[in-house]
């Protein structure tokens, strides 16, 4: 009997070892180009934990922006917004420990971030045939693949961030073929600004993870720290033009307007989707200014 007891008890403290191994810092196999603990003595990468400002910062002005598109078209997009915010407070406790743990809830908010953004916007001409166009079946499979990819993630922690890494090549591929289709050339400026930002941001990611001796000897071992700063801004501004093409695309009645805070005529500043009648004073003048071909569309010569 007290055997069993001992037994269970020992059980009990290997589960309790196993979990303190991955929580424990400096327990994850990755280990990014920026010197341990060197600024700070209870943080391991000072400059990547707070390169993360942007993804706690912004998205609660997003939520703002976007309270008529999820009025009108999904609320979904704020749970996307939400997502956002746990990367960016993952990254940081990654960071800032090294830790297993971390790595993964890092790792795994982005990949819910990018399941979250196909089941909302994943255009339906690119669906697979078994999925008959239904956006809630295809919902469904995004669901499933990430409660697969979550479990699959602790196999091989080390390869988790290239994955996730070629899984926005087609994304941009994506983004690209939808950029051909559109009239509005506002909306095509921030794709092309868009992807010139996600290639600086994998430019970074690239040479932090494979050169980072090169850089390290010029004394600039920084670069996945912009890399978190680029790659949000490349994110959201992708995220922002999805959701322009879904209501483009399934809710034509809704009319897409892309716009710009604080102010609009001022095209680096936040985009965002707000929604408007298509007979009303502001589309029409819009469509004058920046729609190709808007007086053919309406009959006019």
């Amino acid at each position: 009997m007290m055997s069993g007891v001992r037994g269970g008890g020992s059980g009990l403290l290997d589960i309790y070892a196993m979990a303190w191994e991955h929580l424990r810092p400096g327990s994850s196999p990755v280990d990014w180009c920026e010197g341990n603990y060197l600024i700070s003595s209870n943080i391991a990468e000072f400059v990547n934990t707070f390169s993360n400002f942007l993804f706690i910062l912004l998205p609660p002005v997003l939520m703002m922006l976007f309270k008529e598109y999820g009025r009108f078209v999904t609320p979904g997009i704020h749970v996307i917004w939400l997502l956002l915010i746990v990367v960016g407070l993952s990254s940081m406790y990654f960071h800032a420990t090294l830790s297993l743990i971390g790595q993964l809830l890092d790792e795994l908010a982005i990949l819910w971030v990018f399941m979250a953004a196909f089941s909302l916007f994943y255009p339906k001409r690119y669906y697979p045939k078994f999925v008959k166009n239904d956006r809630k079946t295809f919902s469904w499979l995004m669901l499933l693949s990430a409660i697969a990819a979550t479990g699959l993630s602790w196999w091989k922690p080390i390869v988790n961030a290239f994955v996730l890494m070629f899984l926005s090549v087609p994304t941009m591929l994506m983004l690209y073929t939808e950029l051909q289709r559109v009239s509005d050339q506002r909306v095509y400026r921030l794709g092309i600004r868009s992807t010139s930002v996600w290639a600086v941001a994998v430019f970074c990611w690239i040479n932090d993870r494979i050169f980072c001796e090169a850089w390290s000897a010029i004394n600039f071992p920084y670069l996945h720290g912009f890399w978190h700063i680029f790659i949000f801004i490349a994110a959201y501004t992708v995220l922002v033009l999805f959701a322009y093409f879904y209501v483009e695309s399934e809710l034509p009645q809704r009319q897409p307007l892309l716009k710009y805070w604080p102010k609009n005529d001022f095209e680096f500043g936040i985009p965002f989707i707000s929604i408007r009648n298509p007979d009303s004073k502001d589309w029409l003048i819009y469509c004058s200014l920046y729609m190709q071909d808007h007086d053919f569309k309406h009959g006019k010569n």
